[in-house]
């Protein structure tokens, strides 16, 4: 006759003998259908796993983001028709430009490739040279403060000594008075890409020019663009910003020779 610790004993040995087998069953189950699912494990799979995003997409970063773009968008529908002056080809600015109904909208490009793209009748385009590189901002703004044909008034665009004048500008661009000018070009990502030093310079020139002129500049989270910005447009200038992008707005003033009513900062 079987004691009853003897069963006992017995039927613990049964229990633990059936999780194990339960478990190594299940184990091997999901080793099986592992590789079927959703790519992973699977070298052979083309596809990348759902819960992953495609790595091979690219993110153009020239982009303005949404708030940048309503900031942008809003001035000029409220200016609208203006005259609006672009450094810098991009396909947001072309949406941009159509709120410009009535208005006279230019385009300045220093990447010949980029002046084949089609633009609405009545827009402008031109290919413009002298922009340096980027890698010579430094000696270009010690240049510039100590270089008279660099001062607001000795800074004429045709003819000037100045390092910073763009001085190939169309006469389409030379002879108006702008109402917004937006710089977002050349590249300047590189120290031996083009830089903005140039466009910035100059689009504080033809702001001056005008009667009340609003000027935007992207990618201030750069140094080059915020050295300039802070020289040639000015703190106290400084309306809005959203993001990367400052929105100054100066009023001409034709009895002063610096761009700034205040001490420069001397940030070099």
């Amino acid at each position: 006759m079987i004691q009853p610790k003897r069963i006992k004993m017995l039927s613990k040995r049964s229990v633990i003998i059936i999780l194990v087998v339960c478990s190594t069953l299940s184990i091997l189950k999901l080793y099986t259908l592992a590789p079927s699912a959703s790519g992973f494990g699977d070298p052979s799979s083309s596809s990348p796993p759902r819960d992953f995003p495609d790595s091979s997409h690219k993110i153009d970063r020239d982009l303005l983001s949404p708030k940048e773009y309503q900031l942008l968008s809003d001035l000029v529908a409220g200016r609208a028709p203006c005259n609006l002056l672009f450094f810098g080809l991009k396909k947001q600015f072309l949406a941009v430009a159509a709120l410009n109904t009535g208005g006279i909208t230019i385009f300045l490009e220093d990447d010949s490739e980029r002046l084949k793209a089609k633009v609405p009748k009545g827009i402008g385009i031109y290919l413009v040279k002298g922009h340096e590189r980027a890698g010579t901002a430094y000696e270009l703004l010690e240049h510039a403060r100590k270089h008279p044909s660099c001062t607001l008034q000795g800074g004429l665009l045709a003819g000037s000594e100045c390092r910073l004048s763009l001085k190939r500008l169309p006469e389409a661009v030379q002879r108006r008075k702008w109402d917004v000018v937006v710089v977002d070009g050349p590249s300047g990502d590189q120290p031996e890409a083009l830089g903005r030093m140039g466009a910035i310079y100059t689009a504080a020139i033809l702001a001056h020019r005008g009667v009340k002129t609003d000027v935007l500049v992207h990618d201030t989270d750069r140094m080059i663009e915020k050295w300039y910005s802070w020289e040639f447009l000015c703190h106290e200038n400084l309306v809005s910003s959203k993001g990367k992008l400052w929105h100054f707005r100066i009023t001409a003033n034709s009895s002063s020779d610096n761009f700034c009513s205040q001490a420069a900062v001397q940030i070099l």
